[in-house]
């Protein structure tokens, strides 16, 4: 399996300076700092990266279970809410909140809870995220 890569480069204090993110692939490089992640400011963040990667990583784990289970879905589409707190005099990521509809011919909700939820513990950034709470809320359309 290949290795992905991503950068980081960051200038000046904390509350001062500002950085840039980059991905290896070259798909995405955006800048960030202090007002980007802790208040409302303009740029990207990494929660907001890592949310970006969780909804991606669980929107194929679910297809990838779906179609296990012999119910090929149509589409899938998740967001992610990355809830970031003050805690032990610094911040945490506290909680991940996968919300998803889907849309998967001949399934009933029962199944499709039990396959999404199997999907939510499996997926490889749920797994690399495992210390933080993840919520998921899934429905069909």
């Amino acid at each position: 399996m290949p290795e992905r890569t991503a950068r980081a480069v960051w200038d000046g204090t904390i509350r001062e300076g500002n950085g840039t993110m980059a991905l290896g692939s070259g798909a995405y490089e955006g800048s960030y700092s202090f007002a980007s992640r802790f208040e409302d400011g303009s740029g990207t963040n990494p929660e907001e990266l890592i949310g970006a990667a969780h909804a991606g990583c669980f929107s194929m784990a679910l297809s990838g279970a779906l179609g296990r289970a012999e119910f090929p879905p149509e589409r899938i589409a998740t967001t992610a809410k990355v809830s970031l707190e003050q805690a032990d005099g610094g911040f945490k990521i506290a909680t991940i909140e996968l919300n998803t509809e889907a849309k998967v011919p001949g399934i009933d909700d029962a199944k499709f809870q039990e396959i999404a939820d199997g999907a939510k513990k499996t997926c490889p950034v749920s797994q690399a995220l495992a210390g933080v709470e993840i919520k998921l809320n899934a429905k069909l359309v």
